[in-house]
């Protein structure tokens, strides 16, 4: 188990295995030192466990978790690409999509649910930047959609 791994298990998570693309994609495409994840919805066991808008349906404390699973769910898919997760030099973009009510404008503070938990297993090498997005709808009505951009070592 690589040393992320390790610090994954160690916060009680648990790195999923990689949801199957919903259309004509790949989870994550290597390009150069650079790996970019496509959009990671929040699946738990190959489901969402909470559908709606941020704001109304789905609160922003629920949304923040969400991100976080997203974040999970995209290190899976960087690791389907490059093997060990210790290869990460950095995360360099994290962009996130919030389904939002049309008063909403907590989408940063939703997005923190990614970013911190990036920070938690990574270190000094998770601080990255980042977009935080409000939409009025996503795949499959899920809250929050995020996805990744990491270099890694050759």
């Amino acid at each position: 188990m690589s040393a992320v791994e390790e610090k994954i298990a160690a916060l009680g998570l648990k790195l999923p295995e990689v949801v199957p693309p919903l259309a004509t994609y790949q989870p994550a495409v290597r390009s150069g030192s650079y790996v970019f994840t496509s959009g990671q919805l929040p699946m738990v066991d190959g489901a969402l466990p909470v559908t709606g808008k941020v704001g109304a349906e789905v609160s922003p404390e629920q949304a923040k978790e969400l991100a976080a699973t997203c974040a999970l769910n995209a290190l899976a898919a960087v690791k389907s690409v490059i093997g060990d997760l210790d290869k990460i030099q950095r995360v360099v973009k994290v962009v996130g999509f919030v389904a939002s009510a049309p008063e909403f404008t907590g989408q940063p503070g939703v997005l923190n649910g990614a970013s911190e938990l990036l920070g938690e297993i990574l270190g000094d090498k998770g601080v990255h930047a980042r977009s935080a997005v409000g939409v009025a709808v996503l795949p499959i009505d899920a809250p929050v959609e995020v996805e990744i951009q990491v270099e890694i070592a050759e």
